[in-house]
């Protein structure tokens, strides 16, 4: 079996876009897969051009070694777009395998660990103008988990626009707005805050010591990660737990983290690590610290579908990212992909990722021109969005 061609599309679907890849073989098999660097689509199609040209021939069950090959071909190591471009192609590549043993990707990853991967909502699903009755709206319907991004409790301030963020402001509104969630949810629901990077070492120690009595099951992102030595800081700071990594590109940068005790919960995105070659890694090693994985899945049902299949597989995994705007995704772009189960996934049963693409549609969905937002503080300066 050889692959035969790479084909590339950008598909803007609910305001945003996703970068599809698919990978055909001599034998009439292909895959499917994407990259994961959001807004910075045509970067990655700029990649899978530049390394198509070495792809065409090999042998697509190859996995590892095209692996390998994408990330090392280039002299100057790593970088976001190498990395989800590599992710596109690996997951393509399980996919492909999967098709051709006619079996599920998690059976070829060791096999089942579980029955169901059980997720995690965030609040904005749930209807309801303040957190708490959102959350509370949500638990009628059946969810344990609940996410909460801050806010800063001004009414101009949007988290998918540009607006003006303020730190201050928003860790004193979102400590506020926890308190009221634990109180009307009680004790038994498990609740988490994504701070998104938005704060520093000082803000971030003291949002903590502010939720302390709500329990918070992690804090995701409160600080930005280029340098393990401010989480070091931060962590001889406060208890709280910490999920980290969701922006990380292959497994290296992950090690600080993990082996030095900063992260707690490993928030690896398989759409931006590397796909399964770089995912099964990461986890193992996280598995030797005795750390869990909470995969990020914002990025559509392809990613969806490959993170099920992936924490199907390993132990040590805690809980699933349900992103709700995934039901939004058009059935005829998408006829087939994961279907939730109250607040799980079953185990996949098709082979391969079990997911279809239509690329004969792709063209009713071209792409839309949308930026990540900016935020500024009050002053005028620019942060962290």
């Amino acid at each position: 079996m050889k692959i035969t061609d790479i084909k590339s599309f950008i598909v803007g679907i609910n305001n945003k876009n996703l970068m599809v890849v698919k990978v055909e073989t001599d034998n009439g098999l292909y895959g499917i897969g994407q990259g994961g660097t959001t807004t910075r689509e045509e970067a990655m199609v700029g990649m899978i051009k530049h390394i198509r040209h070495f792809l065409i021939g090999k042998d697509p069950r190859r996995i590892e070694d095209i692996n390998q090959e994408i990330y090392r071909s280039q002299y100057y190591e790593g970088g976001t777009i190498i990395s989800a471009t590599t992710s596109a192609i690996d997951l393509a590549l399980w996919d492909i395998l999967g098709k051709h043993l006619n079996t599920p990707i998690w059976q070829l990853l060791g096999g089942a660990s579980r029955n169901h991967v059980t997720c995690y909502i965030d609040g904005p699903a749930g209807s309801g103008n303040t957190f708490a009755d959102q959350a509370a709206n949500l638990v009628k319907t059946g969810w344990k988990t609940i996410r909460f991004t801050p806010e800063t409790g001004d009414p101009l301030f949007r988290q998918d626009k540009d607006s003006i963020f303020e730190p201050w402001e928003s860790i004193g509104w979102t400590a506020k707005q926890m308190k009221s969630v634990r109180n009307k949810v009680g004790p038994d629901i498990k609740l988490a805050v994504d701070y998104h990077h938005r704060l520093n070492v000082a803000q971030a120690a003291f949002f903590c010591r502010e939720v302390e009595d709500v329990g918070l099951l992690f804090l995701e992102e409160p600080i930005r990660s280029e340098s393990p030595q401010a989480y070091a800081a931060l962590r001889q700071m406060t208890p709280m737990p910490f999920a980290i990594g969701e922006e990380f590109s292959g497994i290296y940068v992950f090690a600080p983290f993990i082996e030095q005790g900063l992260a707690n919960y490993v928030r690896l995105d398989i759409c931006n690590v590397g796909g399964f070659t770089a995912a099964r890694k990461v986890a193992a090693m996280a598995e030797a610290h005795y750390l869990d994985i909470v995969p990020h899945t914002p990025q559509g049902p392809i990613c969806l579908a490959a993170s099920v299949h992936l924490c199907s597989a390993i132990h040590n995994f805690a809980i699933l990212e349900y992103p709700w705007e995934t039901a939004k995704v058009p059935s005829d772009l998408f006829p087939r992909q994961p279907q939730l189960e109250k607040d799980h996934f079953l185990l996949p049963q098709f082979p391969g990722l079990g997911i279809e693409f239509n690329e004969e549609v792709a063209s009713h969905y071209p792409p839309v021109p949308w930026e990540a937002p900016h935020f500024r503080r009050r002053d005028g300066s620019f942060t962290n969005y």
